[in-house]
């Protein structure tokens, strides 16, 4: 195998964590995880390491994100491919975030980390980290994956489903991409170069709120979000739609806030199969009323992340904006979705 360089990035998370007595927290450092990787890599590959942070992926900020990328934009020259050990909490929307933030690279950005610390006889973490290095080596990856209990996911498309076992994470929505089986990648779905040059973003807009829907839910609720946040996601049930007790303040609030520029998306809590707001009256008539966007197969932590990367890039423009969110990027949105709301225009 040609020698490599890769670059390991620290930020924290249960990989890096000890019992300190009153619970894990992160405590090794990105050298100490080097200690971890199997000696034929580090033998046969250059591998260093640096720290971006050291928290509890429950402490995962936007402002993160806006440095891991910045980390790997200042020294991508320098490395063949870049593994992130995150904490699996907010892994997700870490991983989403940087397929915006970090577009059309053809080095691999692969984010990992484990449901039990990397010092422990019994864990996860360093059989992941090594699948992680080994799929940053290979020439076919690309683009930002999360890999985690041998499986290749498109990073827009994980989601955490799992709170203790070790397939914590689940392709949503999307095939995964590939398995690590023994340190041989099965691939399914082959990796295709980039037409246009790797871009990177460092900052995002975070003025955004996510509504979950729950029988009973008050409409005073609604004015105030309209107010504070420039866009609002609201997490409806089934495949989409507004009850009736929220309609008349629903429609009071888009009339005078869409006109100012403000968003709002539809999304559904239901994980699996994605919305569409045409199937019933009560979606139907909003999204024929309002040019509102919904976010159909994608994940709730895609929906977020890409509209806080397109409302930073676009401003207020909501028709760049609009464009933008049902635009494939990473494999987030089903290419039929697009064509079937573009018909709509």
């Amino acid at each position: 195998m040609q020698h490599k360089r890769i670059l390991l990035i620290a930020t924290g998370g249960t990989i890096a964590s000890v019992n300190t007595g009153h619970g894990l927290a992160p405590e090794l450092e990105a050298g100490q995880l080097l200690g971890y990787i199997p000696e034929e890599l580090r033998e046969l590959h250059t591998i260093d390491a640096i720290q971006v942070c050291n928290i509890d992926s429950t402490n995962m900020t936007p402002a993160h994100w806006g440095s891991i990328a910045a980390a790997i934009r200042d020294r991508y020259d320098d490395y063949d491919g870049f593994v992130i050990c995150h904490g699996t909490d907010t892994m997700a929307y870490t991983s989403a975030a940087l397929s915006y933030m970090i577009q059309n690279s053809e080095k691999p950005i692969v984010i990992t980390g484990s449901q039990k610390p990397i010092s422990q006889t019994s864990t996860d973490a360093r059989i992941n980290l090594s699948d992680a290095i080994i799929y940053a080596l290979d020439d076919k990856s690309r683009g930002v994956t999360l890999v985690f209990d041998g499986s290749v996911i498109a990073g827009t498309r994980a989601k955490k489903t799992y709170a203790h076992s070790y397939n914590a994470f689940s392709s949503v929505n999307y095939p995964v991409l590939a398995h690590i089986r023994e340190g041989m990648i099965i691939r399914y779905i082959p990796t295709q170069p980039f037409a246009d040059q790797v871009a990177f973003t460092t900052e995002v807009d975070e003025s955004i709120v996510v509504l979950k829907l729950i029988p009973g839910t008050k409409p005073e609720l609604l004015e105030y979000l309209f107010e504070n946040y420039d866009c609002l996601v609201i997490e409806s049930f089934g495949v989409g739609g507004i009850p009736d007790r929220l309609l008349q303040v629903f429609y009071r609030e888009m009339e005078h806030w869409i006109s100012r520029g403000k968003i709002v998306v539809m999304a559904t809590q239901v994980v699996n199969e994605g919305s569409n707001m045409a199937v019933y009256e009560v979606g139907e008539k909003i999204k024929s009323d309002f040019d509102l966007l919904e976010a159909y197969d994608m994940t709730l932590e895609a929906t977020v992340t890409k509209l806080m990367y397109l409302m930073k890039i676009h401003g207020r423009d909501y028709a760049a904006i609009r464009r933008g969110f049902y635009e494939p990027v990473n494999y987030d949105i089903s290419a039929v979705v697009k064509q079937t709301d573009s018909s709509e225009d």
